[in-house]
């Protein structure tokens, strides 16, 4: 009888642990367990006039925009909290940089709409850092400069579309969940700095397997259905591959990987929700694409290196988005504050923090050093190994020692190449300050940026920002950091964000973000003063500025405790001047008409052939074609003409060239290089435009369309 009850107890006993682990499995009480947070996505078009705008990157007032390659996009993603009671927006913007003219349009237009839903405090805008997309949409000077001064509408086009991407993904909302993987990417960049880099101390050095930070970062933001949304991956790399003779807009290496991650998962840029896919910046500062050194990257020409290093990012962002098994887990939280670099007393232990350093645990107040008013040193006028100025003038490694302020000879020659380009530029020009030779030592100042009239050429109140979503934390810096000054940052958050905690966090850099301020070298790599160091606005002790501020933010987001927001920035949107004429008129020769075709393609062509025609138009300025195309490639079908190519495709581009600038004509040449994969048929090129009469001012839309031609 005992046996027959113990018998009957076991199966009592499995029975019901079967019933109670099949219960677990139910698909409603899953999703719970995992979709703990809602998620939206979105993206927008922020590309930007196509024609006659100097480029921002490498500050070549040559490099002026004559068409498209790859259009530029703004990809939002926002996370609330399930219980709705914190949410959080990132943005990665395919710009140069993002300024805080940018952040201050974005959020004011946001605070019109929502309220006080977002703010400052939840919303970090970062750019890629693309050298290939117009300047002129900062509010300081010395970001304009290049540009001939301001260009509204290409201000107004880049805060209206990250604006929409916002709003997008905010009508996106549903409950989901975000996957997390980590890597490491080899073959892909080169430490353009290495003698920079290798000035830090051997220990630290030997800390590290590579001369770069080559760390991989990917979310997977998913649904209750488990459909993937969209993806962030930070990598850090310059977006250098197009190099500064190119003229067409193109989001460069993190461009194509957007672009190709994109196409395959079938996004369609004109719908509301659509699958999308970040390949955000990180701690790039002296990190390059150009394995060869200087400019020469993977292929022989700029657009084979540009779709190398893409799919690079792109093949490794997937591997690790597939096999991501772990899952974000935990509140979001955030905290941001605005803070005057300019003077900012650091504490020694700040100053002699390493990569390899432990958790400061008492402040001493002996010893300090200072940040001091912006100053750009001179070989900063030189450009970086892959993107020289090629000014004789100026080469790197120009320090104090070198270029006494004393001897004077030497300062007024490597200033003079800017004073007789830019008169007013005496006002600032480093030997009007000598104090601050001491203050920036060993840096031969060129530009004291900070002391500009009616006022300073580079913002110094510049915010900071932390976001944690779980156990992932963002540092939003408004600077590009070198490698080195990246590990830095991202150990000391990491420990501070540990400390007392049973979760191990995952912090990523999220470089050039809210605002723009030049680079930040250790100060070891500053004594060398190469292009970063040189760059490096607020003196040797920037980077020990940046730790110490951080690791006070990142302990008061650990303690819960509130931050003060920091002194205001200014607002100098009303302050700006521009020194470059709209478009006056447009004309076309005699016995024509806008949309006539100038050049036509030939009658067949085979697939890897590129066919070409070229039509009489007006001023890309006159219509940005957002959320549009200045070109189409069209095909012959049973239901009539199909779209399969438009303007931001990597086998098109489309070409605007100015034939007669006191006349007024111009010329679109489109371009569209055949795919191996394109089927025989029927085809022919469209082109969209847009001229303004010169009589009443109108903008009138036109259509031109080559000849038909086979594709054998």
């Amino acid at each position: 009888m005992y046996k027959f009850f113990k018998f009957v107890f076991i199966i009592f006993l499995i029975t019901s642990i079967l019933l109670l682990n099949t219960s677990t499995v139910n698909c409603e009480e899953y999703n719970d367990e995992i979709s703990n947070y809602n998620v939206g996505i979105g993206i927008h078009d922020i590309t930007g006039p196509a024609g006659e705008v100097v480029m921002m990157g490498y500050a070549n007032t040559e490099q002026e925009t004559e068409g498209i390659h790859l259009r530029l996009r703004s990809r939002a993603f926002i996370v609330e909290n399930k219980d709705k009671d914190k949410r959080m927006v990132f943005v990665s913007a395919e710009l140069g940089a993002l300024f805080q003219s940018i952040k201050q349009g974005v959020v004011k237009k946001l605070q019109e709409t929502y309220g006080n839903l977002y703010k400052n405090d939840n919303v970090l805008l970062s750019a890629t850092h693309t050298h290939s997309g117009p300047a002129g949409y900062s509010h300081y000077a010395l970001y304009n400069i290049s540009a001939y001064g301001y260009i509204q509408e290409n201000y107004e086009c880049i805060v209206e579309g990250i604006y929409n991407s916002i709003v997008k993904a905010h009508n996106n909302l549903e409950p989901g969940y975000i996957e997390i993987n980590t890597g490491t990417l080899q073959g892909t960049s080169i430490n353009r700095s290495i003698e920079a880099y290798n000035n830090n101390d051997q220990d630290e050095r030997n800390v590290f397997e590579n001369d770069i930070d080559k760390e991989m970062v990917t979310l997977n933001f998913r649904n209750d259905n488990h459909d993937l949304l969209g993806i962030i991956n930070w990598f850090p790399v310059h977006p250098t591959s197009m190099g500064n003779n190119n003229h067409l807009i193109s989001g460069d290496n993190k461009g194509y990987a957007s672009y190709i991650c994109e196409k395959e998962m079938e996004t369609n840029y004109n719908a509301n929700k659509t699958f999308v896919a970040a390949f955000a910046q990180s701690n790039c500062g002296d990190i390059s694409p150009n394995i060869y050194g200087g400019e020469q990257g993977y292929g022989s020409n700029d657009f084979e290196s540009t779709k190398y290093a893409g799919e690079k990012q792109y093949f490794k962002c997937m591997e690790l988005s597939n096999s991501a098994s772990t899952n974000l887990v935990g509140k979001i939280d955030y905290r941001h504050k605005h803070i005057d670099f300019s003077n900012i007393i650091i504490a020694k232990e700040y100053v002699e923090y390493k990569a390899n350093s432990e958790l400061p645990e008492e402040i001493s107040c002996d010893n300090t050093k200072l940040t001091y008013d912006a100053a750009i040193g001179y070989s900063f006028a030189c450009g970086a190994e892959d993107g020289p100025s090629h000014v004789d003038l100026f080469h790197e490694g120009m320090t104090a020692d070198d270029y006494p302020l004393e001897t004077g000879y030497n300062n007024v020659k490597a200033a003079q190449f800017f004073l007789n380009a830019v008169p007013f530029i005496n006002t600032i020009n480093g030997i009007n300050y000598p104090e601050m030779w001491e203050e920036h030592y060993p840096k031969p100042i060129l530009f004291a940026t900070g002391r500009g009239k009616p006022y300073p050429w580079t913002p110094e109140v510049l915010p900071i920002q932390i976001i944690k979503i779980g156990q992932l934390v963002m540092a939003g810096v408004p600077a590009e950091f070198t490698s080195m000054s990246g590990r830095r940052l991202k150990r000391i958050i990491k420990q501070t964000m540990d400390e007392n905690s049973s979760v191990e966090h995952t912090v990523v850099i999220a470089g050039l973000s809210n605002a723009y301020t030049g680079y930040v070298a250790t100060p070891k790599e500053y004594d060398l003063q190469h292009y970063e160091g040189a760059s490096t606005h607020f003196g040797k002790w920037t980077l020990p500025s940046y730790l110490q501020e951080f690791h006070k933010l990142a302990t008061e987001l650990n303690s819960g405790t509130v931050t003060s927001p920091g002194p205001v920035p200014r607002n100098l949107i009303d302050e700006q001047m521009t020194f470059q004429t709209g478009v006056v008129l447009d004309n076309i020769p005699i016995g024509e008409e806008f949309g006539n075709v100038e050049q036509d393609v030939r009658t067949s062509y085979n697939k890897g052939d590129t066919a070409i025609v070229s039509f009489w138009t007006g001023h890309p300025k006159n219509d940005l074609k957002t959320q549009s195309t200045y070109l189409e490639i069209q095909k012959y079908t049973d239901n009539g003409w199909i779209n399969i190519a438009n303007d931001w495709d990597w086998e098109t581009k489309y070409k605007w060239e100015r034939k007669d600038a006191v006349w007024g004509t111009s010329l679109a040449w489109i371009e569209w290089n055949i795919p191996a994969d394109t089927s025989p048929g029927k085809y022919r090129i469209v082109h969209h435009g847009a001229y303004k009469n010169g009589w009443n001012g109108k903008i009138i839309e036109f259509d031109g369309i080559s000849s038909e031609f086979q594709v054998n």
